[in-house]
């Protein structure tokens, strides 16, 4: 059997648990059993978390959806990024129920909204589904009402040359210190069984670069990894929230600063000024992979 692949990068001690004092942060008593954040947790931060590849209704699925509310029991993201393959197989209303509603229901019942993408396994139809939040559009931004932040989903499986010119215009128009872009093909990975989507990279890379992204958000290979920086920002493919590729990350490709094809895994995050703090946490609770990234000026 393939050893994990975990690799940790933390700008703080890993042990640390929700429990810095000062400049804003907010302390939590850590319970038994507690998931060993390493987030700030301030009061004025934005907190989210990303999501892909998990619609697949199993208990591997249900059990991550699990460890996504014990985090929000501690640190209470507002919203969810989707970054595509939100549903396999069957999309029934019954399919909606047995591998969305169902398994994060503690998190709508909190107020957590689940903003979508869509991924080669995605109907377009989904795009009218009320609880992605996606208004009827197959690539929309928003801004979060806290920090300086807009994100910007894409529907990378059709990249034509109108929302192409879309997005620059959004990236152009936008006065957000944070810009960032979310969606399901991954310009950079490791995955032996897709890996960098090469065509998306030429098209979408220029704009990232000129326009100040700092940070992507991606999925379609099934696991988690982050990248070294490409050119000043930093990639993640987070996805493996109910499918799972083990062994599928290529340890020779020279792009993983991190990663994990061992288990399932989601990723939180919290935006305050410059910095973006992360923690991806696995279907056991482990926090396995944790830093902040600074943002590009």
């Amino acid at each position: 059997m393939q050893t994990a692949m975990l690799t940790r990068c933390s700008a703080i001690a890993a042990v640390l648990v929700l429990l810095l004092i000062g400049n804003g942060s907010t302390p939590i008593q850590k319970p038994a059993g507690a998931i060993a954040l390493t987030l700030p947790n301030k009061a004025d931060s934005l907190k989210f978390a990303v999501l892909g590849d998990f619609g697949t209704g199993s208990t591997e699925q249900y059990q991550l959806a699990e460890q996504m509310k014990r985090v929000h029991d501690i640190f209470p993201y507002e919203l969810v990024t989707l970054v595509g393959d939100n549903l396999y197989g069957s999309e029934r209303p019954q399919d909606f129920k047995k591998k969305f509603e169902d398994p994060y229901k503690p998190l709508l019942d909190a107020g957590v909204k689940f903003y979508a993408s869509l991924g080669n396994h995605d109907a377009r139809e989904q795009r009218y589904y009320k609880l992605f939040n996606m208004d009827g559009k197959l690539y929309y931004s928003f801004k979060p009402s806290k920090q300086s932040v807009r994100f910007f989903a894409l529907e990378s499986t059709y990249l034509d040359p109108e929302q192409v010119a879309w997005f620059e215009k959004e990236l152009k128009d936008s006065n957000s210190e944070w810009k960032i872009p979310y969606f399901h093909h991954p310009p950079y990975s490791s995955g032996d069984r897709h890996g960098s989507d090469t065509r998306l990279r030429e098209v979408l890379e220029p704009l990232f670069v000129r326009y100040n992204v700092s940070v992507v958000l991606t999925g379609h290979d099934h696991f988690y990894e982050r990248m070294k920086p490409q050119n000043g920002i930093v990639y993640f493919v987070v996805g493996s929230g109910g499918q799972l590729r083990k062994g599928n990350i290529d340890k020779g490709s020279g792009l993983t600063a991190a990663g994990n094809d061992q288990d399932q895994s989601f990723m939180a995050a919290e935006i305050n000024g410059d910095e973006m703090w992360f923690n991806a946490v696995s279907r056991t609770g482990q926090v396995f992979d944790s830093g902040v990234i600074t943002r590009r000026k």
